[in-house]
């Protein structure tokens, strides 16, 4: 006989499949074994049709396809006999699914066959009915299967009402037909009947109201009868795991009283004794037990207020917290998650075991319990937290430094009760884990040091011994030389001592040894650098004695092949040896820095967190700019964000820390006002009057170039406005004095067309938007449109978003806005540009529909309106 012929038993050829050695020694095998299960198909081979069928099930398994043997199930389901039908609904159940049409020609032979008088063959319609019934199936065959929910063998009855699960799943309209029969089914004392009867109900209540309803006031109470029960039950060794009798049907029991319960005090009065029972009862040294347990506690969670219950809880999850299992551990603090909002005290007890799981070995322990502590600190515990998890910090793994610093941070920001308590931890974490700090973290620490103005010498004489400590955290010492740079005088002096710290000497030249090391380390990125050269700047002024040193240290770098350092140090070399008459007035103490103002960017600009170990980015809609940085980026240092819009005080200190705020090339037409910090700088640097105002003259800064896709340092030549017409020939030298020699290219004036009025083209109680017209010279059908967003009302606007329409006879290009967050009252601005192209143009006023969508305090609004009073001739 052919060794692949089709009478070949189903164990030859799995015996042959095995001993292939190569994955195409295995398809040759199966090619020809299939070959021969497709001859005897079409000869219709019935003596091995069976067969035939059970070794396409194998090669199904194995991943090959089988679609041609479907027509060979039907047949066998279609047979007298039970074996045959067996093989038949087997190879139905593995080779078919739900989606296949063959489908549909199944349906009557197994209508036939769950009036069979054989229970084993219907129990065989069940079976696979339960596993691909479609919805038509389910519609055709649900009276049937509601009938066999009755049937005198619990083994139908079982499957019965499995098959009746998929049924109201596939069809939830048809979930009335078997309310009664399942109530009926919840009085049986078999337990492979009453569990199938008990999931049966639970899915019934999720899909039908009207079923919640009846079972709640039918059911409740013999419910609650049957798990009192099955608790006081005595031994049973068919259904006794681990001493626990049917810890399965505990656990059914319990999820459908918590369905029950919830939302509904009369249903969770009745099953709060028989709670409180299993909860005290039931013995926690085994799985089992712990797996009713855990249901237990889900369900006194979930149900209706009962404070006692909710105590006896969290004890147990406290309990489990001790447990030398990961798994229940992990359940157990998940849990707690849910509980905190609930019942805060209760689960402040187990605080202590909590912070132990902080320092276990299981990285997904300490990452939930991490959270869980984050949760669980406020005003009155900050202080014990903080220490504890500070002192963690010390000895946690490299791969966790990450997650707990971010986490210490944010309770240090959110809870500090006073400045001092603030810094000091903040300089814990810098010198423990300062590379793991993020950027925002330590500019938020120079807006509260800036602020706290009897605190400067105390944090600049802490930073100063942290550094002699350590020098290899990355923030610490950026945070260390900005404030030597601003109060080393206070540092060498020891000025505004306070009675906790002991006095330290520092003489001038210590100090800028500080500053030196911080350049010449190896591992000081160019943030680090370029802080350092300011600070060199500043400490010049400060420190007469060393300003020769300073100049040396500064001059280093003349010759970098990094164009920032560079720059910097020509200018900063320049003001040092030609410009002393101005050099104090430039480098005088930065003014203090609104923290108000600070954290209410921060927030704007920061995409919201949720408490859990991923975080999503935020999606913008189109036409939304990035978000802006945090201001304090550009205050002291390089980002490769687009800065955000500021005050004019921001812009001073922008302006003296050598950052260029305004884009490297304007579009003509574009108007922009000079800004009070520029005056107040050309004040500073004896450059004489205000130059005047002329919006059609921009000057280009000539040394503008970008590094490494970041934003390049401005000159010192582009110190003054933003936006400059003339300058006097006295101007013009001192900058190119300052410059040595670089002198900028002279202004040209430009011809913007005709010049148009403003209008504000919508206003709100809320909001106002005024546009701005301009159009190019030889192009009388387009306008370019400045827009200008001002925030009215008190609150902060967020996730801005602005939509226009115009006719079709005109053709609109909206370019990006320049930020998504309004801050409130005026104080800042969001602009985007417009283009209109008028076809009708000279015959058509322009005209335009406008929708303003943003969110106040997470409310979502929504401003719509018509612009009607455009300029004529645009």
């Amino acid at each position: 006989m052919n060794p692949f012929s089709s009478g070949t038993r189903l164990r030859d050829m799995i015996r042959a499949i095995r001993a292939c050695k190569t994955a195409a020694e295995e398809r040759a095998v199966v090619r020809k074994e299939c070959a021969a299960i497709r001859a005897a198909i079409n000869e219709n081979d019935q003596d091995y049709r069976h067969r035939n069928l059970a070794k396409l099930m194998f090669i199904h398994m194995l991943g090959y396809p089988t679609h041609f043997g479907q027509m060979e199930c039907l047949k066998l389901i279609a047979s007298p006999g039970f074996p045959e039908k067996r093989i038949g609904y087997l190879g139905l159940m593995l080779l078919l699914d739900e989606r296949q049409e063959v489908l549909m020609l199944v349906t009557n032979s197994v209508k036939q066959d769950l009036n069979h008088t054989n229970q084993y063959i219907v129990g065989l319609a069940l079976c696979a009915l339960g596993n691909i019934c479609s919805a038509e199936m389910a519609r055709d065959l649900a009276p049937e299967v509601e009938r066999l929910l009755q049937f005198r063998d619990p083994n139908i009855r079982k499957k019965a009402a499995l098959c009746s699960i998929r049924i109201i799943k596939k069809v939830p309209d048809l979930a009335e037909n078997f309310i009664n029969p399942v109530a009926a089914l919840l009085k049986e004392k078999h337990h492979g009947v009453l569990i199938t009867g008990i999931q049966l109900c639970t899915d019934l209540c999720k899909v039908s109201p009207e079923a919640l309803e009846y079972f709640r006031k039918k059911c409740t109470d013999g419910l609650v009868r049957t798990l009192r029960d099955l608790v006081n039950s005595p031994y049973a060794p068919e259904y006794d795991i681990a001493g626990i009798t049917d810890p399965f049907l505990h656990i059914r029991l319990l999820k459908l009283l918590r369905v029950l319960g919830q939302g509904d005090a009369d249903a969770s009065d009745a099953m709060n004794d028989i709670l409180a029972q299993v909860a005290t009862k039931t013995e926690s040294n085994k799985n089992a037990g712990n797996a009713i347990l855990y249901e237990c506690v889900e369900t006194i969670m979930s149900i209706e207020d009962n404070g006692g219950l909710r105590v006896l809880a969290i004890n147990i999850l406290g309990r489990f917290l001790s447990n030398r299992d990961n798994n229940i551990r992990y359940v157990a603090l998940n849990m707690l998650m849910r509980a905190i909002t609930v019942d805060a005290q209760a689960v402040q007890r187990h605080r202590s075991t909590i912070l132990e799981c902080v320092k276990d070995s299981d990285a997904s322990i300490r990452k939930r319990a991490l959270e869980l502590v984050y949760l669980l600190v406020n005003e009155s515990n900050v202080k014990p937290l903080t220490k504890e998890l500070v002192d963690y910090l010390e000895v946690s793994d490299q791969d966790f430094k990450g997650d707990l610093t971010a986490k210490i941070c944010s309770i240090i920001e959110k809870f500090s009760p006073e400045k001092i308590w603030y810094i000091d931890q903040m300089l814990k974490v810098l010198t423990e884990a300062g590379n793991f700090v993020k950027d925002e973290v330590w500019h938020a620490l120079v807006v509260v040091i800036s602020n706290a103005s009897d605190l400067h010498g105390y944090t600049v004489r802490a930073l100063f011994r942290a550094l002699q400590t350590t020098a290899e955290q990355e923030s610490l010492v950026r945070v260390a030389v900005w404030c030597i740079g601003e109060y080393g005088d206070l540092l060498v002096n020891n000025a505004g001592m306070l009675n906790v710290e002991d006095p330290i000497t520092v003489t001038e030249s210590d100090a800028v040894d500080v500053v030196e090391s911080a350049i010449k380390r190896h591992a000081s990125d160019l943030t680090t650098k370029s802080m350092a050269l300011i600070a060199l700047l500043k400490l010049s002024s400060r420190f007469p004695s060393c300003s020769g040193r300073i100049k040396d240290i500064v001059v280093q770098h003349k010759g970098s092949l990094v164009l920032e350092l560079q720059q910097r140090s020509l200018e900063f070399n320049s003001i040092i040896e030609k410009h002393q008459n101005i050099r104090s007035a430039l480098v005088e103490r930065m003014p203090v820095l609104d923290e108000a103002s600070f954290g209410g960017r921060r927030a704007s600009s920061l995409p919201n967190t949720v408490s859990t170990s991923n975080g999503t980015a935020v999606k913008l809609p189109n036409g939304v700019a990035k978000p802006s940085a945090a201001p304090l980026v550009d205050l002291l240092d390089l980002s490769d964000d687009v800065p955000a819009p500021s005050s004019s005080g921001g812009d001073f200190l922008q302006d003296l820390l050598g950052v260029d705020l305004a884009p490297a090339t304007q579009s003509e037409g574009t108007s922009q006002a000079p800004k009070a910090g520029t005056d107040v700088l050309l004040d500073l640097l004896s450059i004489g009057s205000n130059p005047a105002q002329d919006n059609s003259v921009s000057t280009p800064d000539i040394l503008s170039s970008a590094q490494d896709h970041k934003p390049a340092i401005a000159s010192l030549d582009v110190l003054a406005a933003p936006s400059l017409t003339q300058a006097s020939s006295s101007t013009a030298s001192n900058m190119m004095d300052l410059l040595d020699g670089f002198t900028p290219a002279p202004p040209k004036p430009a011809n913007n067309g005709p010049a148009y009025p403003s209008i504000v083209a919508f206003e709100s109680s809320s909001l106002r938007l005024t546009f701005n017209f301009s159009k190019q010279p030889g192009n009388p059908q387009t306008t370019t449109i400045s827009g200008t967003f001002t925030n009215l009302s008190s609150n902060v606007f967020t996730d801005f978003v602005f939509q226009a329409a115009v006719p079709k006879f005109l053709q609109l290009h909206l370019d990006p806005a320049s930020g998504n967050s309004l801050p409130a009252s005026g104080n800042g601005t969001i602009t985007q540009s417009l283009k209109v192209t008028n076809s009708q143009h000279g015959k058509k006023p322009l005209v335009m529909r406008l929708r303003i969508a943003y969110k106040v305090d997470g409310k979502d609004v929504l401003e719509e309106g018509q612009i009607n009073n455009f300029p004529r001739d645009l």
